[in-house]
């Protein structure tokens, strides 16, 4: 899991969206809480990884495996 962050920036930017976009869409009400997300400074809640997985269309696994890629 040591990549989540650096995989959930990637997914947010392919698909244009800003750190404060991507938590409105996600139903979060601190976007700081993304930034830190994707810098490894905190990390995301069962219910977060799901509602992430399901929103970029990606599995769990590859979220949460480094050694798998998201698309």
């Amino acid at each position: 899991m040591d990549r989540f962050g650096e995989k959930l920036r990637a997914l947010r930017e392919q698909r244009g969206l800003s750190i404060r976009q991507l938590a409105s869409f996600l139903e979060i009400n601190a976007h700081s809480h993304i930034a830190k997300i994707e810098t490894g400074q905190s990390n995301p809640s069962p219910d977060l990884i799901l509602k992430i997985a399901r929103f970029f269309d990606v599995s769990i696994d590859q979220l949460m495996k480094d050694e798998l890629e998201v698309d």
